[in-house]
């Protein structure tokens, strides 16, 4: 017999519950003292003990690759100082109990994995077109990384842009500015693909179902460019597709924004079919439109909004159902006079349809802003403490890497030391349909070293991704032991090599690929499994 926990869903930090998700509660096992069942192995013995909930937030920070912004530092060092420069990064996010990485592996029309749909991009190697010198696949390998870490690994692409400027003659022949000149718009100083064109959204479909069917990424990610931001006294040169399908009658406005809506949809469903538990979130502009436009609106004075001028309907996509989850971009102060971050908390939260909300914040201006506010330590600290007091807010992400990691550490220990003092898992998901649980059998367990091997009685199953790892000499303390998160996605024989603290009680805890706990066992170790 064991502790099962099947489709559990546990809130962060004592918040409620989002509406319109299945939820399910921990399963009383009766009194807490100590209480043993017959045991599988002389290795072990199972104990009925109940734990408590582990938090649930997610903690992400966005890895720009665009303009080596946060990695790589150079596109001209070497692939081996690269991956420790990303390594470094890793290691510094996951000691600030962080548990997502969202990385940028499309910016402009190229990319950071082979694929024929794309030249490499000249942020990693200093030329587009040209292969990194090494045999491994980089974004196979920044995605292993991650997962050894515990952390998450979003997968952030840019749909629409296709140049970063005008010099066209550094772009290599394999990019689509050569081989699909008729997709491509000139709008002030980058190039776009046209989103009013069929063969476009074909072509990123087929970009997005290539990630998702051969990585193992966790989510896909889009920010917040789909049209481009309007440029004063020039209008995007879309005429010609939009001649050619509009419908009669039919707004350029409304027909942009139908444009970016069958994107979203059609990627919701490729994603989905190829893997149901891909995510796929998007960080749009914080505002959706102001309330002096639309009564539904909020009671702001953005000059540019998602709706009216990058043509976004966000809430349409959160009502549809059409993704996971949505960061809106809140990077101002929580009392700025045009867009408060306070306020646009609140407004998300009351307009989130049932689709979890993190909080886009804006780290990199702290210390360097007009914006007096942002001379304030504590004002992130504020911002993310406000958001745990609002029902549908469950985490967090922070714009950019580098903005806490090569200047301001000192409020990243502060942000650590007063709201990301425990580690926290990221949160769990249902799928749209029920499955069979997949639920690991130990047979035996022996302790060498630092390291736990456990010999189970089948492979594990694939759909199993993650081992939690808790270990004391006090029962009643055990949840509190250091949380060691383990990677075992890809593991498929019956031995199963875990990290290991010091203690005879062992508290193992199985999460599967929605990020659900489905499986728990706390275990007394015999004299046979200790070193």
């Amino acid at each position: 017999m064991s502790l099962c926990l099947l489709g559990i869903y546990i809130p962060s930090f004592g918040q409620k519950e989002p509406s319109g998700k299945s939820a399910f509660r921990l399963e009383e096992f009766g009194e807490k003292n100590q209480s043993v069942f017959n045991s599988p192995s002389p290795s072990f013995l199972e104990i009925k003990h109940s734990l408590p909930e582990i938090p649930r937030e997610f903690r992400g920070v966005w890895i720009a690759t665009v303009a080596n912004i946060d990695w790589p530092k150079s596109n001209t060092d070497s692939w081996k100082i690269q991956q420790q420069q990303y390594l470094d990064l890793l290691d510094y996010y996951k000691d600030l109990n962080f548990n997502v990485v969202i990385v940028q592996i499309r910016t402009a029309g190229d990319a950071f994995y082979p694929t024929s749909l794309a030249p490499w991009s000249t942020y990693l190697t200093g030329k587009q077109g040209k292969a990194p010198e090494t045999k491994e696949n980089p974004l196979t390998w920044m995605i292993q990384e991650a997962h050894a870490r515990g952390l998450e690994f979003h997968a952030w692409l840019n749909p629409y842009r296709a140049t970063m400027d005008l010099k066209t003659e550094t772009l290599s022949p394999s990019h689509d500015f050569h081989k699909h000149r008729n997709w491509m718009l000139k709008y002030g100083t980058k190039w776009y693909y046209d989103p009013g064109l069929p063969e476009v959204k074909a072509h990123l479909l087929k970009i997005i179902s290539e990630v998702v069917g051969n990585y193992d990424v966790d989510a896909i990610h889009f920010d917040d460019y789909f049209y481009p931001y309007r440029e004063s006294n020039l209008e995007f040169p879309d005429k010609a597709s939009y001649d050619a399908y509009s419908t009669p009658g039919q707004s350029r406005e409304d027909w942009r924004r139908q444009n970016v809506n069958e994107l979203i949809l059609a990627l919701s469903e490729t994603i989905k079919g190829k893997k149901p538990w891909v995510q796929f979130g998007i960080s749009p502009f914080g505002v959706w439109r102001n309330q002096s436009k639309d009564p539904k609106g909020s009671p702001t004075q953005a000059g540019q909004t998602n709706y009216d001028d990058l043509f976004a309907d966000v809430l349409l996509w959160m009502e549809k159902g059409w993704i996971d989850y949505l960061i809106p971009q809140l990077y101002w102060s929580m009392e700025h006079r045009l867009a408060s971050h306070r306020i646009l908390a609140d407004w998300w939260s009351n307009t989130s349809y049932g689709v979890p909300i993190y909080l886009g914040n804006g780290p990199y201006k702290i210390r360097e802003d007009s914006d007096q506010a942002w001379k304030n330590p504590q004002e992130l600290i504020s911002q993310v403490n406000y958001g745990r007091t609002l029902p549908q807010i469950q985490g967090n992400a922070f714009f950019s890497a580098k903005s806490m990691y090569s200047k301001n550490q000192d409020i990243a220990l502060l942000l650590k030391k007063e709201v990301y003092n425990h580690p926290a898992l990221p949160p769990s998901f249902e799928p749209s349909s029920s499955g069979a649980a997949f639920l690991p059998s130990v047979k035996n367990i022996s302790l060498l070293a630092n390291t736990l091997s456990l010999q189970l009685e089948k492979p594990l199953n694939p759909s199993i991704r993650y081992a939690l790892v808790q270990q004391g000499d006090d029962l009643s303390s055990l949840h509190l032991a250091p949380l060691n998160k383990k990677w075992v996605g890809d593991e498929s024989s019956s031995t199963l090599q875990l990290p290991s603290g010091k203690g005879t009680y062992l508290a193992l805890r199985w999460v599967d690929h929605y990020g659900r706990l489905v499986h728990t066992q706390v275990v007394q170790l015999s004299n046979s499994s200790l070193p």
